[in-house]
């Protein structure tokens, strides 16, 4: 049998437009009456009909998050915040889709927004001039960026960000303590930089200064977003004309498999050898690697909830939260450790 708002409205004891109300907001109900209607609704097991839902609030309820998946598709580390976003939009009352276009394909994505399918957009893996945002605004869509531009006219945006700077400066930090001197990032491939793709600039520049801040060697290398690029990238590393680091600091996943499997063809051990920490990734990645490896935990989940409230805070009344930005938590998982000289040293070594 079909439940409908009618028998919920009897149920209940109240008129068809309060349960209408109610159940959709369209007008204030008093919490006494709202709180009688829901249990109405729940006994009855009656279920909105989501277009006509719609209709009388002029929103689908539904939030796109734009993602530009490659052909490997989405990252474990990626799919954190896409998971997290989707959970928070359904707890809200609202369904969350994926729009997988490319970062270069602002056309394509303002086409498909300018239909009425999303009540606004999340933008991830945001360039410092993102054409998609500024399409987007020109547009009219609500936006919502896990991320940053570096357009001055986009500082009114809901935004949620890692915090690059206290991220890197927690994974030198850390390594410094540990007594490495000479360390290295591995970082995105260098199509990226070119591209000002937000959170390969930001690292990059972070790591410059913590290893400033702490008077440490530190050199940087892009890699290209595979095993052969990370396994390249370190090869260049250990192999090169200057002194070889006795840390390395990865924020490329599929590079990062690379360094480590580069290492152990080498039989050197981690963290014996060489100590690796993994940033803006996530403890299920690094159990992936034998042994796991330690990393700068991103807060993917939490990032992607953040994401959704800010973009409902702007659809509900015009305005952006404060912005809110996020350092990635250490999560040790065993592949860091004392430089080799400083073992040497603690072990009365001379």
């Amino acid at each position: 049998m079909v439940v409908t708002m009618q028998d919920v409205a009897r149920r209940a004891g109240v008129a068809l437009s309060t349960v209408s109300a109610a159940l959709t907001g369209a007008r204030p109900v008093s919490v006494a009456t709202r709180a009688r209607v829901q249990a109405a609704a729940a006994d009855l097991g009656y279920r909105p009909n989501a277009l006509a839902r719609g209709l009388a609030s002029r929103r689908s309820h539904v939030l796109a998050l734009t993602h530009p998946v490659g052909a490997a598709g989405l990252s474990r580390t990626s799919a954190e915040f896409v998971m997290g976003a989707a959970g928070a939009a359904q707890e809200r009352g609202y369904q969350l889709v994926l729009w997988p276009f490319a970062a270069d394909d602002a056309e394509g994505l303002v086409d498909v927004a300018r239909q009425g399918l999303a009540d606004g957009v999340i933008v991830m893996e945001v360039h410092a001039g993102d054409e998609r945002v500024r399409r987007l605004r020109d547009a009219g869509v609500p936006v919502a960026l896990i991320g940053r531009t570096d357009v001055p006219a986009d500082a009114d945006l809901p935004t949620v960000d890692i915090d690059f700077a206290a991220t890197l400066a927690g994974a030198v930090d850390h390594l410094a303590d540990l007594g490495h001197r000479r360390v290295a990032f591995v970082n995105h491939a260098a199509h990226r930089v070119a591209e000002g793709h937000g959170p390969t600039v930001r690292a990059a520049a972070a790591f410059a200064a913590a290893t400033a801040a702490r008077g440490l060697a530190g050199v940087q290398v892009c890699a290209e977003e595979s095993v052969a690029g990370g396994r390249a990238a370190l090869t260049g590393l250990l192999d090169g004309p200057g002194p070889a680091p006795t840390a390395v600091i990865t924020m490329n996943e599929d590079a990062t498999f690379g360094v480590v499997a580069e290492l152990a063809a080498r039989r050197l051990a981690v963290p014996g050898a060489l100590s690796v920490l993994a940033v803006v990734s996530s403890p299920a990645v690094a159990g992936q690697t034998v042994p796991p490896l330690t990393t700068m935990h991103a807060p993917g989940d939490r990032l992607g909830r953040s994401a959704v409230d800010a973009l409902l805070t702007l659809l509900d009344t015009g305005a952006a939260p404060p912005a809110e930005l996020v350092p990635c938590a250490l999560v040790d998982s065993g592949s860091t450790g004392p430089a080799p000289a400083a073992r040497l040293a603690a072990a009365g070594t001379p």
